[in-house]
């Protein structure tokens, strides 16, 4: 029987000590990413999920960890931005907005986003990944 388990990928993006969230016009806050296709890699979709949403492209990714939610993998890759990337919301994403990261746990979002931003903040005790 096939696994009802979707694989994503997610992308952490850093810039100036906060982190890129996303809205997709819920008015919940995400962490930039998407499903992962069948014929490509996790990276792949990573960078693929991140030009579609913020229009971001050509920045060098690193892979964090696996994170597994209700029904989702997600594999969680994060960016160190330069000073002059500048995010704009594309398809289904409607603002783009950096937050610093102890704020996020006060905003709305998706559980896997609070607890994956909690995971990389917990464990670096709070440096710059």
């Amino acid at each position: 029987m096939p696994s009802t388990m979707k694989d994503r990928a997610t992308v952490v993006c850093w810039q100036h000590g906060r982190i890129l969230l996303v809205e997709r016009g819920r008015s919940r806050w995400s962490l930039p990413g998407g499903t992962i296709r069948r014929d490509e890699s996790p990276a792949d979709a990573a960078r693929r999920e991140l030009n579609e949403e913020t229009m971001l492209a050509g920045h060098e990714l690193g892979y964090l960890f696996q994170f597994g939610g209700l029904n989702k993998r997600h594999h969680v890759f994060y960016s160190v931005l330069p000073t002059d990337a500048r995010p704009e919301p594309a398809n289904e994403i409607v603002r783009c907005r950096w937050f610093r990261p102890q704020k996020i746990g006060t905003l709305l979002t998706s559980v896997p986003t609070r607890e994956i931003v909690r995971l990389i903040f917990t464990h670096s005790e709070g440096a710059a990944v």
